[in-house]
Formats: structure tokens, C-alpha cells, sequence
């Protein structure tokens, strides 16, 4: 009976870790967000509406999912706050998460994987019968506690990584078009709006900053402010420069299209430069698999011929 009970509550933590996974997943394919009709939908009063529907992006984030489910686990007495809480929620709008319960959900998540994580090895081991105990069996979970304390931040840090270099690769190419659309009349602030429709489907994460910087300078932030968030938003040093630069000429009155123009420049060579360094860096790379795979090869088929020479004649004495 104890097996049973045993089995019925590993297979009751499989289905809660499987639950979890499927909320977590779902906001990245249910809740995308059309950007190029995010900008050109206006909605009255001047802001702009998510997927050109009728309602507005705070209720949207409220709506989802994960925002009920957080307010579900609070209703019931379990606090989800962190001491790092400032610290998680630059981390996690690196990464991309930049909802008002991002942090919340990320110490949720942490707090699950490190108790499924030991009960999934214990009830494995368990079905397995396997006969570890001692300090190996708890080496063993505890390991795959740490496991699940540490995954989720290794996860966002990897998915950081990635958006900042999406973000990196297609700022040339913004720049390109931000100084096609100063050149032929527009503003400033325009082109974040105008750039931002054009990269939607070739760069879609530059495209969301640019987005977000439209939607606060139509609510009336200053132009300064608006471009140090998204500097800060990106995490890209590119980027960061690109925003001072913007000010400082605003300030200064200098003409923005011809420091546009040697900015882009600078930011073409860059790119330049990066993928020469990769790929010189190719044959370094290539040489460890050439050595561990084709150089056996080489010396066997070299080598083999006259090892059978030397056996054949030595058997022949």
C-alpha cells in the first residue's frame, strides 16, 4: 500500500511540474503582439492598443495567466517577494520579461523546481529500486535540488545573451533606416515609429525597444528619458551610445542626420569587424575535432599497411 501511495504521489508531482512547464510556455506563443499594428493602430486619447484590439496593455498583463496564477498562490498566504528584487527585474527585462509580475513568477518557478526536482530523483529512484543510501543518496538530491535553484537563472541569463545579441545584430540596419528617414523629412521621434513597422519581421526585438520608445514619447515622456530606458531595456553598450548621442546632439542643436550618418558607419564596421573575428577564430576551432577524430584516422590508415608488413615478415622467420 505504501508503494502505491508512493507512485500516486510522484505521478501527482510529475503532473504539477508538467502544468507548470504548459503555463509557462503558453504566454510565449498565446500573448505575441503584431507590433506593426501595435504602431499603426492609434486608440483614442493617443495610445496605443496590443494586437490592434480594444484593450490596453495593462489589462492585457493582468489578464494573462501567470498573473492569475501568482494572484492565486498570494491569496493563499505564500509571499513571492525576494530580497533582490530590484536586481531580478533588470535581469529578467534583459531577458526579455519585463511584466510587472516577471519577478514574482521567476521565485514561484525557483521555489517549484527545487522541491519537484528532489521528489522526481527520490520517487525515480524508488521505482528503479535502485539500492543507493547514505551520503550518495543525498549528494544525489540535494544535487538535483541546487539543480532546480539554479536552472531558472540560467535560463534567463542564456535567454539575455540571445536578445541582446538579436538586438546588436539588427541596430545596424535601424540605423541605416532611422538616417533614410531623417534625410527625407521626418523627426526624431517619428522614426522610432516608422523604423519600428519596418524591422518587425527581420528584427523583432529591436522592433518591440523601438515600439516602447514611440509609445512613451506619444504619452509625453521626454525624449531623454524615453532613450536612456531604452538603452537600459537593451543592455547593449551599442545602444547606450547611440542614446547619448541622440541627446547630446539634441542638447547641443547639433544636425542629428549627420551624426546618424557617421554613427551608422561606425556601426557597419563594427558588425564588420565581429564576424571577421568569428570567422577567424574558425580554424582554432576546427582543429580540436580534426585532431580528435581525423588524426587517428590518418595515422591507422598510414600506420596499418606497415604494421601488417612488419607481422606478416616476422611470422615468416
Amino acid at each position: 500500500m505504501s508503494q502505491d501511495m508512493t507512485t500516486y504521489l510522484i505521478l501527482g508531482l510529475v503532473f504539477g511540474a508538467v502544468v507548470l512547464g504548459v503555463l509557462a510556455v503558453a504566454p510565449m506563443f498565446g500573448r505575441k503582439v503584431d507590433l506593426a499594428k501595435r504602431l499603426a493602430t492609434p486608440a483614442p486619447g493617443g495610445a496605443v492598443m496590443s494586437g490592434g484590439s480594444s484593450q490596453s496593455l495593462r489589462n492585457d498583463s493582468s489578464a494573462s495567466l501567470w498573473a492569475r496564477l501568482i494572484a492565486e498562490v498570494e491569496r493563499r498566504g505564500i509571499s513571492l517577494n525576494d530580497d533582490k528584487a530590484p536586481v531580478l527585474q533588470e535581469k529578467l527585462a534583459l531577458a526579455g520579461y519585463s511584466q510587472p509580475y516577471a519577478v514574482r513568477a521567476y521565485v514561484l518557478i525557483r521555489s517549484v523546481l527545487t522541491i519537484v526536482f528532489p521528489a522526481i530523483t527520490y520517487g525515480y529512484l524508488i521505482l528503479t529500486g535502485s539500492t543507493i543510501t547514505g551520503s550518495k543518496f543525498y549528494l544525489i538530491v540535494l544535487g538535483s535540488a541546487v539543480l532546480g535553484l539554479y536552472l531558472p537563472n540560467v535560463i534567463v541569463s542564456g535567454r539575455a545573451d540571445r536578445r541582446q545579441q538579436e538586438i546588436l545584430n539588427g541596430f545596424p540596419d535601424a540605423l541605416d533606416l532611422m538616417l533614410v528617414c531623417v534625410e527625407a523629412g521626418l523627426g526624431i521621434d517619428a522614426c522610432f515609429a516608422r523604423v519600428g513597422q519596418e524591422i518587425v519581421n527581420l528584427h523583432p526585438r529591436l522592433a518591440e525597444l523601438f515600439a516602447t520608445v514611440s509609445l512613451e514619447l506619444r504619452a509625453g515622456r521626454p525624449r531623454s528619458e524615453a532613450l536612456k530606458n531604452m538603452a537600459r531595456k537593451s543592455g547593449v553598450q551599442e545602444i547606450q551610445s547611440f542614446a547619448t548621442l541622440v541627446i547630446q546632439s539634441d542638447k547641443l542643436g547639433a544636425s542629428i542626420g549627420q551624426a546618424l550618418k557617421i554613427y551608422a558607419a561606425e556601426m557597419r564596421e563594427s558588425r564588420r569587424m565581429r564576424a571577421e573575428e568569428k570567422a577567424h577564430r574558425l580554424p582554432v576551432l576546427l582543429s580540436v575535432p580534426m585532431v580528435l577524430f581525423l588524426l587517428p584516422v590518418v595515422v591507422g590508415t598510414l600506420g596499418l599497411p606497415a604494421a601488417i608488413q612488419i607481422s606478416n615478415s616476422s611470422l615468416g622467420e
